[in-house]
């Protein structure tokens, strides 16, 4: 069991590290199939895993890459709406929850296949500004949605937060990266806090899980600076879609048995 959160952490890491988000995507189906630990335990352990490894991953990007008015604005939009999610996941089948998962992971993979507007979308100037009179709605909303799914699913958001930032607020892959992380953390911290009543979590598992993300995730955060958003956004997209059928599969034979 450790072996395999030493080895299932790197993988995590590194996604977050590259691409700002992703990481609760292979965390939550690692730990139920890789680990083997039952769904309510697995989401709670991801949300510390993805929490600090963002952490770390965001730090080579701290001076420049991040755009933190509007990280700060769609994190505390999703704290109050993470209790909400939570209470939700508790009354829902854990078959039910993981193809709920995997229907999300389509779409935003999918949505990430798209191209961003060279325009810079609604909330992105081509200078690098922010329209803050037409973002500032959809920063809020897209925050509590997130912050919902994060208490549901027991993710950190970075997967649904990734193309939010580059589709629907238009913002460019260099500022959204960073900006994920911070907004990542904020929902971890909420995330995990909402489930703290119920919470029950190996210690052992989660700490060699957490040591190996966060390495990777700094060292993955430095190399991500030297590839281009066409190459993060689609092999982010293809990595989606492979673990959503299989999260499908998986949920549909527990379902059926």
């Amino acid at each position: 069991m450790i072996v395999a959160a030493l080895a299932l952490g790197i993988i995590v890491g590194a996604l977050l590290g590259l691409v700002g988000g992703g990481g609760a995507i292979i965390a939550v189906p690692a730990l139920v199939y890789g680990v083997g630990l039952p769904l309510d335990e697995a989401i709670p352990t991801s949300l510390i895993v993805v929490g600090a490894a963002s952490a770390v991953a965001v730090l080579p990007r701290l001076r420049r890459g991040v755009n933190w008015r509007l990280a700060l604005i769609v994190g505390s939009a999703g704290v109050a709406t993470a209790y909400l999610g939570t209470m939700v996941n508790r009354l829902l089948d854990p078959g039910v929850l993981l193809l709920i998962f995997a229907a999300i992971m389509v779409v935003a993979g999918i949505r990430m296949f798209m191209p961003i507007r060279a325009s810079g979308g609604p909330c992105a100037l081509p200078d690098g500004g922010i329209r803050w009179r037409s973002c500032l709605p959809r920063a809020l909303a897209t925050g509590a949605v997130v912050g919902f799914l994060t208490g549901l699913l027991g993710v950190g958001g970075g997967f649904l937060i990734v193309p939010a930032l580059t589709l629907v607020l238009g913002l460019p892959m260099s500022v959204t990266v960073g900006t994920s992380l911070v907004i990542i953390v904020i929902n971890s911290i909420a995330g995990f806090t909402a489930h703290l009543g119920d919470v029950q979590i190996d210690w052992a598992v989660t700490a060699a899980f957490a040591g190996t993300a966060m390495a990777a995730s700094l060292i993955a955060g430095r190399l991500a600076r030297g590839l281009s958003d066409t190459v993060l956004k689609r092999g982010f997209a293809v990595l989606v879609l492979i673990v959503a059928a299989y999260v499908a599969v998986q949920a549909i034979i527990a379902l059926v048995g």
